[in-house]
């Protein structure tokens, strides 16, 4: 069963984004992937755990949270 694992993360600048980008389609338990670069927010779907996203992140130095809606 696929995970749903959303993330927040800054996205600066095109050059972050390609980065961000890479490293998401090295992690091959990801199935889809979705950036929303206004909300600097990242959905990917897959066998992964947003423990596993999050590391990988680290590795090219993104501070990546989970996404916690806003309640208005």
């Amino acid at each position: 069963m696929a995970n749903v694992v959303e993330l927040k993360v800054g996205m600066h600048c095109e050059e972050c984004i390609k980065k961000i980008l890479k490293t998401i389609k090295k992690i091959e338990a990801i199935e889809t992937y979705d950036f929303d670069i206004n909300l600097n927010k990242i959905t990917v779907t897959g066998n992964v755990t947003s423990e596993e996203v999050i590391k990988a992140l680290q590795k090219i130095k993104k501070n990546a949270t989970i996404w916690e809606e806003e309640v208005a």
